[in-house]
């Protein structure tokens, strides 16, 4: 039996992972902030055995608390897969906003920080476990102008897969990312269509990724067969970054 702690699980990337991984007997710790009746229709018509977790991740008491309730269930997580992030807002420099960045920081980075330190050590000791984070392309090579803040969260989740993965190797736990290109998502709700046109225009396969472009190398890092990979941040360009 597989346990599944999936965070950003209401993301089109949430949505679709669950759908590719989901197997008879495995189950599946979900968290998701707001409108969650797609993802809890999906799983109860499959019959997936699920907990759903409504979680603020930029309040850390709310964190706090999810991380408790995940002790509370008695369940160690096999695979932990962490997906969120606000959406980026391309502001200039001159314009930075602290507080949303701190925000985002909380989302992205400090509650993995948290869940991690619960997690890994269960983990460790089952000497098994799979993590997966999401990162972006723009941690390979130059990045977009105005996404300060963005960068900033997405590196720091790349420097923790690495420490992670450095501090865990010898317990038979895999810890890596992907580094997508920009995914059609509603992630990129706040995004003008201009910049996302742009950037389909600009790839060399004249378009942006799918969300099915993206789960299978997600799903691949989250098998047995990738039992030998750790610490890796894949890109998922298209040839858009090239290594």
């Amino acid at each position: 039996m597989s346990v599944y702690l999936i965070t950003g699980a209401t993301s089109d990337l949430g949505f679709e992972l669950i759908k590719t991984v989901a197997k008879d007997g495995d189950k599946f710790l979900l968290q998701g902030f707001g409108d969650e009746s797609a993802l809890k229709a999906f799983c109860e018509e499959n019959k997936i055995d699920y907990t759903y977790y409504d979680v603020n991740l930029s309040d850390s008491v709310a964190t706090d608390k999810f991380v408790e309730d995940i002790k509370s269930t008695g369940l160690t997580p096999t695979h932990f897969v962490h997906l969120p992030a606000l959406r980026v807002v391309n502001t200039k420099f001159k314009s930075f906003d602290e507080e949303r960045f701190m925000a985002d920081m909380n989302v992205q980075v400090m509650s993995a920080v948290k869940i991690c330190k619960y997690i890994m050590p269960k983990m460790a000791k089952a000497k098994f476990g799979r993590v997966l984070f999401m990162a972006t392309s723009y941690v390979l090579a130059n990045p977009p102008k105005n996404t300060g803040a963005y960068i900033m969260a997405k590196n720091a989740i790349v420097g923790l897969m690495k420490s992670l993965a450095s501090d865990y190797v010898s317990n038979g736990i895999t810890v890596n990312s992907v580094s997508p290109s920009m995914i059609e998502t509603k992630f990129l709700a706040e995004t003008s269509h201009l910049i996302v046109e742009a950037a389909a225009n600009d790839h060399p396969m004249k378009r942006n990724a799918q969300v099915n472009d993206v789960v299978p190398a997600m799903a691949f890092l989250l098998s047995e067969e990738a039992r030998f990979i750790t610490g890796v941040n894949l890109p998922v360009t298209g040839g858009s970054v090239i290594e």
